[in-house]
């Protein structure tokens, strides 16, 4: 009897930590760094952001005024938002067999330095950043964006 329950725990424990595996891997990317007041708007939710947090689609990074944060996206792409940013995660996706997907991601104000990653350069046209004003299609590797808008 105790040899059942014993199984019945490991297997539990097992399922326990795939499922955190499987969440972990669900992300969209990683917040690499963290320079004064960086927040993640979540689900109506504010949570701090620190240097490990992870990101998922729909999460908007908003910097405040002497800040900045660093993002690494699943597909190796670097994003770098300035002071008094705010930046959307719109729609990610990747396959790292294929190295396809989509990314669109809005910067609604502030500044921001792109790297792009691998879903650039497999799939140039599924990639977008947004402004308020403008639609940038990605065909460069490195460049940065900067806007500003009434509704910060």
């Amino acid at each position: 009897m105790l040899a059942i329950k014993r199984e019945n725990w490991i297997i539990s424990l097992i399922m326990l930590f795939a499922m955190f595996s499987v969440n972990a891997l669900a992300g969209t990317g990683m917040v690499k760094s963290v320079k004064g007041d960086v927040t993640i708007k979540r689900e109506g939710k504010t949570l701090n952001a620190k240097a490990g947090s992870l990101l998922q689609v729909s999460d908007t990074i908003v910097t405040g005024p002497d800040s900045t944060v660093g993002i690494t996206l699943e597909d190796g792409t670097l994003l770098s938002a300035g002071p008094n940013s705010s930046l959307a995660l719109n729609k990610f996706m990747f396959d790292s067999t294929t190295n396809k997907g989509a990314l669109d991601a809005t910067l609604k104000h502030g500044t921001l330095a792109v790297v792009s990653g691998k879903l650039s350069k497999t799939s140039p046209d599924a990639v977008t950043y947004r402004t308020p004003t403008t639609i940038l299609g990605v065909r460069g590797t490195e460049f940065v964006i900067e806007t500003e808008s009434k509704d910060k």
